[in-house]
């Protein structure tokens, strides 16, 4: 018979591994809209362009001047797509200096991306709520998502102001989901 204290080292084993490993709990997740790093990757190829890559990481623009910028470049993808990824670019670029060039040093310049929306979700939210109830039904514009974090239970998380503005922005404009659409499982 499994204890009670050998079921919570067990879980918290796995979420400390889903947190530690990006992408890892998202695997089998695919409903959820891709947030902006993902289709950054898709739009730069495998491996990225690394002279693209360095060109968008160097920009500072708003969501509508990234809009603009990769028009033409972005036709494979839905508008609900390019407007996450110009929300992305406009909340997390340029990057740090040197960021980037550390990850090239290391093998791969994308470890360099800050988090995207849907991985802050995946990576934060399940903690205390599930993500149905807690983020994926939820309709808000970017303010009403940037104040929750206003509540005294987020107000704890360590989710620094430019997580927010992504989580905020994505959020927005993917939110709420179908419930059906929803994974059975997840609708709790």
């Amino acid at each position: 018979m499994i204890s009670r204290t050998t079921s919570i080292i067990a879980v918290m084993g796995a979420l400390s591994l889903a947190v530690l490993t990006p992408g890892l709990g998202q695997e089998g997740h695919e409903f959820m809209a891709k947030g902006g790093k993902t289709l950054l990757i898709e739009l730069l190829g495998s491996p990225p362009d690394a002279a693209r890559l360095r060109e968008i990481t160097r920009g500072r623009r708003s969501e509508a001047e990234w809009s603009d910028t990769l028009a033409g470049q972005t036709s494979a993808m839905s508008e609900q797509q390019r407007r996450t990824l110009s929300a992305y670019l406009a909340v997390n670029m340029p990057l740090l200096a040197g960021a980037l060039e550390k990850a090239e040093s290391q093998g791969d310049a994308t470890t360099a991306l800050p988090p995207d929306g849907r991985e802050v979700a995946w990576n934060e939210c399940q903690f205390c709520h599930s993500l149905f109830s807690g983020h994926l039904t939820q309709d808000r514009d970017v303010q009403a998502w940037l104040n929750m974090f206003e509540s005294p239970f987020h107000r704890e998380m360590k989710v620094g102001a430019q997580q927010r503005q992504e989580f905020a922005r994505y959020s927005a404009i993917n939110m709420p989901m179908r419930v059906e659409d929803v994974p059975a499982e997840l609708r709790f």
